[in-house]
């Protein structure tokens, strides 16, 4: 995945994950966030801040020479960061069509993050997913 470090394919982080325990899973999700392509702070705007997270999140949507969107994200808190890396691996350079089509919330529930979680970690999770979804329908 360009411009991503290292990322894993998700069903290899999936298979990983499910072996971890609570602490594990945390440092796996933290890793993730670190892993995350950095994101100029002059991005980091009110319009791409990510509306209804405890934490701040910015997503910027760049469109590939061959139409594919690229995502930049980032976040003031670790976790959420590594949260968003995890949205991200369901569509990272995808078509805008295929984005809008995949089953984000399908891809992510074998991580069973609301019962990981605390809710206020994971209660912006749809607002990511609707921006992302929506971004890519403006691009489709």
């Amino acid at each position: 995945m360009a411009g991503m470090t290292d990322q894993p394919v998700l069903a290899d982080l999936q298979e990983e994950y499910e072996f971890l325990d609570a602490d594990d899973r945390y440092r796996l999700l933290i890793d993730l966030g670190r892993g995350l392509e950095p994101m100029p702070d002059a991005l980091k705007t009110d319009a791409t801040l990510v509306r209804g997270c405890s934490a701040a999140v910015w997503v910027y949507p760049t469109v590939l020479e061959d139409g594919r969107l690229h995502f930049l994200a980032d976040s003031n808190a670790a976790i959420t960061k590594g949260i968003i890396a995890l949205v991200l691996l369901t569509v990272q350079d995808g078509p805008p069509a295929q984005i809008g089509a995949t089953d984000i919330e399908g891809a992510l529930a074998p991580f069973d993050l609301r019962n990981q979680l605390s809710s206020n970690r994971t209660q912006g999770i749809p607002n990511m997913i609707a921006l992302i979804r929506d971004t890519a329908a403006r691009y489709a």
